[in-house]
């Protein structure tokens, strides 16, 4: 064994023959030093001050001879691994290194594999004509189901991962938002899985080994007499928070969805021309409507109380203190509570489906009216274009006409 002091570094230079005897006894300095196998070049053992060793390769990469820089690749731990064995893997990827790999570069690149939360927000970012709330139901997917994965590489995980992460949403969250979740993330993981070669679809791996989504089953829609009632009763026993109260009452008369409503802001609301205006709607298009009586009962109830509230969320309608937007964002906590205390199962998209029912069978309005009020028009569809062409005076009356109806059947 040679063995060399230099009196610039204090660290030894060592040359011998790597066993577990030899291995074994080679002592920690103040800092991390080098024994290099005097039989195969390039193949050493690294000693930490802590007394950890592993075993390295040592190379240059390509035909760059003297020129080309040093590179390293730790081959396994000492205790993991024995000496002949890291032996066999040194061997391995210097036979590599002869014929013009680079390991080293290699596991770089692997390690340059964006994280979830990086490949979460270039999906959302990349999607070039959806709504604003469409974005914002990707980026609490995100957060509410995947939060605890977003500092993960892509390739940490597994199939396995998915299939525990499926059954706990089920579980905690229902079977759609299980759903919902996975469709997300199966999306999320496609243009990586094409950037970078080896990546795989962990949801993908899921399905082919037997996955399968929650089969969607449609609920049940009651007539309008059988659940405004009882809806109308759970939101007054069980919805304490007067501005959530609020925003389910203005579902309710106007069939509008969660998504539009709770981000209106007064600056759209013009209660002297009796109308306000929804700029992120889900197919894109802003909409205008007329404020009706019911409609401005609320308003007038929220403009009131939101003088109460802290200065920098008075630009909301339904202003809230505990959100990142300012805005209310979430009411599903309420679902339950509100079909327990009414005694009909209550969804908010039951309050559109209620709205649309009125319009269409109890008043009997022209489809394509309905339509329009509840922005359910679609431009490539010519039929259902003619949608567009009514204007906010002559949708003033049926819309009177609508929460009146609705009135009138809560009190059934």
């Amino acid at each position: 064994m040679e063995h060399q002091d230099t009196s610039a570094k204090n660290l030894p230079k060592v040359k011998l023959t790597l066993t577990k005897r030899t291995v074994d006894a080679l002592e920690p300095h103040d800092k991390p030093w080098i024994a290099w196998d005097d039989k195969l070049t390039g193949f050493g053992v690294r000693v930490h001050p802590t007394g950890a060793k592993a075993f390295l390769v040592n190379y240059r990469a390509g035909n760059g001879g003297r020129k080309a820089p040093n590179k390293r690749v730790v081959v396994g731990r000492v205790g993991r691994v024995t000496p002949d064995q890291a032996r066999r893997l040194a061997q391995e990827l210097l036979g590599r290194v002869a014929a013009g790999d680079d390991p080293a570069g290699e596991r770089a690149q692997e390690r340059s594999l964006p994280t979830l939360g990086e490949a979460c927000e270039d999906y959302i970012v990349s999607g070039h004509g959806r709504s604003a709330s469409t974005e914002r139901g990707y980026r609490r997917y995100a957060a509410l189901y995947l939060g605890d994965w977003l500092s993960r590489p892509l390739d940490a995980i597994t199939r396995r991962d998915v299939e525990s992460r499926f059954h706990l949403l089920t579980e905690r969250h229902g079977a759609m938002p299980a759903n919902q979740c996975l469709s997300f993330l199966r999306s999320v993981y496609r243009r990586p899985c094409v950037d970078y070669e080896g990546l795989r679809n962990p949801v993908e791996q899921w399905h082919t080994a037997g996955g399968r989504y929650h089969r969607k089953t449609r609920k049940r829609i009651s007539s309008p007499a059988e659940v405004l009632p009882c809806w109308r009763k759970g939101i007054e026993a069980a919805v304490g928070n007067p501005v959530h109260r609020d925003a389910f009452l203005f579902g309710l008369y106007t069939g509008m969805r969660r998504g539009e409503i709770l981000p209106l802001r007064w600056e759209r609301v013009d209660l002297d021309r009796g109308l306000f205006r929804v700029e992120e709607t889900k197919t894109g298009m802003p909409l205008e409507l007329p404020v009706t009586r019911q409609l401005g009962a609320i308003l007038a109830r929220r403009r009131q109380e939101g003088e109460a509230v802290p200065e920098a969320l008075r630009g909301w309608v339904f202003p809230s203190g505990s959100s990142v937007s300012g805005h209310v964002e979430e009411l599903q906590a309420h679902y339950e509570a509100i079909g327990l205390a009414g005694g009909q199962k209550f969804w908010f998209h039951g309050l559109r489906n209620a709205f649309i029912t009125v319009a269409e069978r109890e008043l009997m309005l022209p489809r394509s009216l309905t339509k329009r009020l509840v922005n359910h028009a679609r431009p490539g569809d010519v039929t259902e274009g003619y949608a567009a062409d009514w204007t906010v005076e002559q949708l003033r009356e049926p819309a009177e006409r609508i929460a009146d109806r609705i009135d009138e059947l809560m009190k059934c």
